[in-house]
């Protein structure tokens, strides 16, 4: 099994598959996956002809379960320790919903040196929490709410989260009871500590600033029902935070699609990629 250890000796699982001379790749998953819920694009790109590498957030899946620093700010650390011990240069940044957020967060701290295009899918930024100023934000009560189901039960909590995440609770959607016990098997590995902190660390953190920072291409991709990271909130106000960003829109898919719609993500990233 893989593994780095970071500064404050935190052990971080990684999957690193494809051509130690290829490109590199790094995807950062969502709340409350893990580097799984990538597999279907670490396998497509890698036959693409880049090297691959997902690695589980601490607190998440295979990475140590910690009491402390599950932290914004320690996630994107965390993946510029990755980036640097396995001294990865040229690298393409893909993140998704808290992911994008741990991607924008190691801009911002640590600059587009080693990077050369960013990939955001249904991401967290620039500040998924309602405030003064950002009024289109969701109201704390929905991350109270995601924090008590969690905390109560969180095994029905995540099975029942797969409805909304991946749409099918819309007319016409076709369930796939494989897709939602994937999604609570990784979720079940994590930390309920580290899973609890991240509530907090995904919603309450404003990227804004981390947002200006992106001098690299960027693709913004979000789908227009994402009923877990709304559009409007997100992608549509990232779009014009990162300088000549581009933004590319699903009609009706939801925060899941690049499991449930793996294909069609993937063409359109490699598109992207080799552009």
């Amino acid at each position: 099994m893989s593994t780095i250890t970071t500064s404050d000796g935190t052990e971080i699982f990684y999957k690193d598959w494809g051509s130690k001379d290829a490109q590199p790749i790094v995807f950062s998953h969502g709340w409350p996956l893990s580097a799984d819920a990538w597999d279907p694009q670490l396998v497509f790109f890698a036959g693409a002809g880049y090297r691959v590498i997902a690695h589980d957030r601490r607190s998440h899946g295979r990475s140590a379960q910690v009491w402390d620093n599950n932290t914004m700010d320690q996630y994107g650390d965390d993946l510029g320790e990755l980036i640097e011990q396995l001294d990865l240069k040229n690298v393409i940044l893909i993140g998704h919903s808290t992911g994008g957020g741990e991607v924008t967060r190691y801009l911002g701290r640590h600059g587009t040196g080693r990077v050369t295009k960013v990939v955001l899918v249904g991401a967290v930024p620039p500040l998924m929490l309602k405030t003064e100023a950002n009024p289109g934000g969701l109201p704390l009560d929905v991350f109270d709410g995601i924090r008590k189901g969690t905390y109560d039960n969180r095994s029905q909590f995540f099975y029942d989260l797969t409805i909304p995440f991946y749409g099918y609770n819309r007319e016409g959607a076709k369930i796939s009871e494989g897709v939602r016990q994937e999604f609570w098997r990784e979720g079940m590995m994590g930390g309920l500590k580290g899973q609890l902190d991240s509530i907090k660390a995904f919603s309450e953190s404003d990227f804004t600033d981390d947002l200006k920072k992106i001098d690299v291409p960027t693709l913004v991709l979000h789908g227009d029902d994402d009923q877990i990271v709304p559009i409007g909130a997100s992608a549509l106000m990232t779009s014009g935070l990162v300088k000549g960003s581009t933004l590319k829109v699903y009609e009706g898919s939801s925060h899941g699609l690049a499991q449930i719609e793996a294909d069609r993500f993937n063409a359109d990233v490699l598109a992207f990629l080799k552009g």
